[in-house]
């Protein structure tokens, strides 16, 4: 019998351990619960009671149209040069005219004394009103920029029905919202006209406009996949859009509906409306008895945004049937473009609201947008930052929407000029328009990066070639 070894044992420290300091992680996570901001802090809103606060109807009725509506919320609490800054961007550079919700604004400056320096600099109000100060004066747009940067009305196969990929449309059904952001990708068509952009008009009554959809996905098996967007969804009469989803879910070929509504954050107190909430359980459950998977794709920019009236609407959704509310944002210098901001908006989007990060694109390239966007090589570096502190189902996926080509990771380009700003990209589809192109998927297609980012031989370079 063989005799077993002592096992051998490290001998015990007979005195306390030296601390060694530690270096920390390059983000702390700090769990923030949720709070609705006190909107009786501001003056013109200081006698509303929570019930008309939590009305869809004195929402809408109470929205910010113009300077002087703003000057009647804020009092005397902001400085003239504010409202001089705002009023000369709305008269030359706004794409978007002003509509902004009563609950979007109670998000800006939510816990501090509210001071013209402070409403300059809050993240809400950067996209949201945003004044001739925010924009760059050397290059207030790119060269490339263009008002339909993504090309979604020349793939139009219907009146707002955009064919764009293989197996997927966008359907526009109107081309109003709730709240008009100042970095719509659609501001060729959404909104009101602004002295810098004549929109384009929908010319169809809604009921031709939606007949013609369903005729094309009749006639197109192949497609699968529904975004039903505008606008904002929120803003076509429940009843219609009803009808519409139906109509859709009547197509044995249609297999996934995603309703696109920035009103989940902009106004909850509409998705929480009583004949809304019944109206999609009843969509929900219609879709889960024909197996199609309904999502709500809402678009949140920063943590402030977030309060419990969000996660109630939110959390409504999902408890009637919808299978997710995901998050679709947009990465904006001056709102969401450092790590902290990401990590701390989509900590908020999925611990407190239960809103799934999903998306961040990066600003499109549209007139008078340099100010925001961001180069590929800071998105890049913002993805690999985020890794690893959420859970990876919801970590975000940092995309670039490039013209022609639709959504790539940013890490996906195949070359990248880092001096003139220029990455190339290559596509796997064709698009509606590209049914006859044979190189179609063997072309390369360039995507730019603000100039002002770039090195000094490269900014020199585009001063160069300005006007080429």
């Amino acid at each position: 019998m063989t005799q077993t070894q002592p096992v051998e044992t490290i001998p015990q420290p007979r005195h306390a351990p030296v601390a060694v300091p530690t270096a920390g992680q390059p983000y702390e996570y700090h769990r923030r619960p949720l709070v609705e901001p006190d909107w009786t802090r501001f003056p013109g809103w200081r006698h509303i009671t929570r019930d008309q606060w939590e009305s869809a109807q004195w929402q809408r009725v109470n929205c910010v149209k113009n300077i002087k509506q703003l000057r009647a919320v804020f009092g005397d609490l902001i400085d003239d040069s504010f409202y001089t800054d705002l009023e000369a961007d709305q008269q030359a550079l706004a794409t978007m005219s002003m509509l902004v919700p009563p609950q979007m604004i109670n998000t800006m400056v939510p816990f501090a004394p509210l001071t013209t320096e402070a409403l300059l600099a809050d993240p809400i109000r950067r996209y949201m009103i945003p004044v001739a100060s925010d924009r760059r004066t050397d290059w207030p747009s790119h060269p490339y920029a263009s008002r339909d940067s993504l090309h979604e009305h020349d793939m139009w196969v219907a009146e707002g029905l955009t064919h764009r990929y293989p197996t997927k449309v966008l359907a526009e059904l109107l081309s109003t919202c709730p709240q008009y952001c100042g970095h719509c990708t659609r501001m060729d068509l959404v909104g009101n006209s602004t002295p810098a952009v004549d929109k384009l008009k929908l010319t169809l009554k809604p009921v031709d406009r939606y007949d013609a959809h369903i005729a094309y996905l009749k006639g197109h098996p192949g497609v699968r996949d529904v975004v039903v967007s505008g606008g904002d969804v929120a803003n076509v009469p429940w009843r219609n859009l009803e009808s519409y989803l139906m109509r859709l879910l009547e197509l044995e070929t249609v297999r996934d509906i995603r309703l696109a509504t920035k009103a989940l954050m902009g106004l909850p107190q509409h998705w929480l409306q009583p004949d809304v909430v019944e109206g999609l359980e009843r969509v929900a459950r219609t879709a889960a008895r024909r197996g199609v998977n309904l999502a709500i794709h809402t678009h949140v920019n920063h943590a402030q945004s977030l309060t419990p009236l969000v996660a109630k609407a939110a959390q409504t959704a999902l408890d009637v049937g919808v299978r997710d509310v995901r998050n679709q944002g947009v990465l904006m210098r001056g709102v969401n473009a450092t790590t902290p901001e990401l990590l701390d908006l989509c900590f908020a989007l999925q611990g407190e609201a239960g809103i799934l990060p999903y998306y961040f694109y990066m600003c499109d390239m549209i007139p008078n947008a340099e100010h925001w966007r961001v180069p590929v090589w800071h998105a890049q570096q913002l993805q690999h930052d985020i890794m690893g502190y959420l859970p990876g189902y919801a970590t975000p996926r940092i995309v670039c929407d490039v013209p022609f080509v639709g959504k790539r990771w940013v890490h996906m380009l195949t070359d990248y000029d880092r001096e003139r700003g220029i990455s190339y990209w290559t596509k796997n589809y064709r698009t509606s328009i590209e049914s006859a192109d044979l190189e179609a998927l063997n072309k390369r297609y360039a995507y730019y990066d603000p100039i002002d980012t770039l090195p000094a031989d490269g900014q020199q370079w585009w001063t160069d070639h300005r006007d080429d």
